[in-house]
């Protein structure tokens, strides 16, 4: 397949028209391409942005399946759902519950990602994103800034708990979030810091504690201003630590969850190689208005906002899927296009080390591309080399 003329998004950061050369599933240099092609199909992107396929490595389901719902049959509706938005690798996030509920969702992603979840299955190829790995958000949070998870099984940082759901997970667990001022957190940083991206999460830690914890090998924030410590001139917080420190930092674009002007600034701070665009989407993303479930606790959802039935002045995740969000930022938050396909795309691969399959449109990329107009649209989705039917768009 080549794709002709297309404004291509480049390993620069920058949108440059030229054309794409795709054999099989990835993307390779034109030499290779003339060299081995054995027939083509021509799409014409005259006048279309080519982006990679989004990454998502913060959200909770989609198309009224909850990933902790641990069947194998809602991953798969959610990761079609997700394909058909432009979101191509995804990392779906655990909420707070019981170690024998989190064992079943370890059970049912290791068990998906064996059958298909890797994109190689002829029924995953081209249909559904590809389950790239795990984001343990809960359950070592802070009760002081729980929001919607269920404060019931909040608990002390465990790291044997955390290797325990690990093996039990194939390895699948990319990110694990913490609330460093618990007791056991820096020993958990330690210890698991290794083998999972840890990061800072649901936190009343203030600017020492979270140096500590980044010291100690944190190098992540998990929904930047959203259930942490504000900025404040003599208590910094644990947004100023994360600056100084260069950590990665997530961003829900959705309007509900941070102000046009907070996520402006946040790009111009941190830096567009910082920040990472997430969804953090609920059951409810591509669904009516009504009453759904997130971890455990009833979620009212009205328009673009979800709250907790008890508590409506609590926000419950998201009802907008990432490239809504990363669409967005750029017409409605004026984040420059070229920043917040970077926080979409690259930035979050790069996070749980899946930068050289996912996130780029440079050779040896899989060739999983978002072709989308001046109104950021879309318009073409190509899904391994194979083009695949997108979501039906206003």
């Amino acid at each position: 397949m080549i794709i002709r003329g297309a404004k291509v998004y480049t390993g620069t950061h920058e949108f440059s028209e030229k054309d794409i050369y795709i054999l099989g599933e990835r993307i390779v240099e034109k030499d290779d391409y003339l060299r081995n092609a054995a027939g083509e199909i021509i799409i014409d992107g005259a006048g279309l942005y080519a982006i990679p396929g989004l990454v998502d490595i913060h959200f909770h389901g989609a198309a009224g399946h909850d990933f902790c719902e641990a069947s194998l049959e809602g991953v798969g509706k959610i990761a079609a759902y997700e394909a058909e938005n432009g979101i191509t690798a995804i990392c779906p996030a655990v909420m707070a519950l019981e170690e024998e509920r989190l064992e079943l969702v370890m059970d049912s992603a290791a068990a998906y990602r064996a059958a298909e979840g890797d994109g190689s299955g002829n029924q995953g190829r081209g249909r559904r994103a590809d389950l790239v790995g795990i984001n343990l958000e809960g359950p070592f949070l802070s009760h002081e800034k729980a929001g919607a998870q269920n404060p019931q099984y909040l608990r002390k940082p465990d790291a044997d708990l955390f290797f325990r759901l690990q093996e039990k997970s194939g390895n699948l667990i990319q990110l694990a979030s913490v609330a460093p001022e618990l007791d056991g957190a820096m020993e958990f940083i330690e210890r698991c810091g290794g083998k999972a991206v840890i990061s800072l999460a649901h936190t009343n830690a203030d600017y020492d504690t979270a140096v500590r914890a980044f010291e100690k090998g944190a190098r992540h924030v998990t929904h930047l201003y959203n259930a942490m410590q504000g900025v404040g001139h003599r208590k910094p917080g644990p947004i100023i630590a994360a600056l100084e420190r260069r950590a990665t930092v997530e961003l829900i674009c959705d309007g509900i969850h941070v102000h046009p002007a907070m996520v402006r600034f946040t790009f111009r701070a941190f830096g567009a190689d910082k920040v990472v665009l997430i969804s953090d989407s609920m059951m409810a993303c591509g669904l009516p208005d009504g009453e759904y479930g997130l971890g455990g606790q009833r979620v009212i959802v009205k328009g673009n906002r979800a709250a907790l039935a008890e508590d409506r002045d609590t926000i419950a995740g998201s009802v907008t899927n990432l490239f809504d969000c990363m669409r967005t930022a750029v017409l409605e938050m004026g984040v420059p296009l070229e920043d917040a396909v970077r926080a979409a795309t690259e930035n979050p691969a790069g996070v749980i080390g899946a930068e050289r399959d996912y996130g780029s449109l440079e050779p040896g990329h899989y060739a999983d591309i978002v072709l989308m107009d001046d109104k950021l649209e879309i318009r073409r989705l190509i899904r391994r080399g194979i083009e695949s039917a997108a979501a039906g768009r206003d």
